[in-house]
């Protein structure tokens, strides 16, 4: 499965949205259940998917779904 695929599938289960609303302009704020406890799902869904461990700067500053992709690729993710 390609990694763009196995993200927006993350997303899709972690926050339960539907794949079409995930672009380049989707934060935290256009979704309510992106809480704290549903951001700190998705940071460890990432981590067992790609098989990286974050940085505690890189989950502070993980608020959207491009700047997710960003973050993934400087731990060598390829998308």
């Amino acid at each position: 499965m390609e990694n763009l695929k196995k993200y927006k599938d993350v997303f899709c289960k972690v926050l339960n949205v539907n794949e079409s609303v995930l672009n380049e302009n989707f934060t935290f704020k256009d979704v309510p259940q992106w809480d704290s406890v549903a951001h700190l799902s998705l940071i460890s869904e990432l981590e067992d998917v790609f098989d990286v461990l974050f940085e505690s700067e890189d989950i502070l500053h993980y608020g959207s779904y491009l700047n997710g992709i960003e973050i993934l690729k400087r731990y060598g993710v390829e998308f």
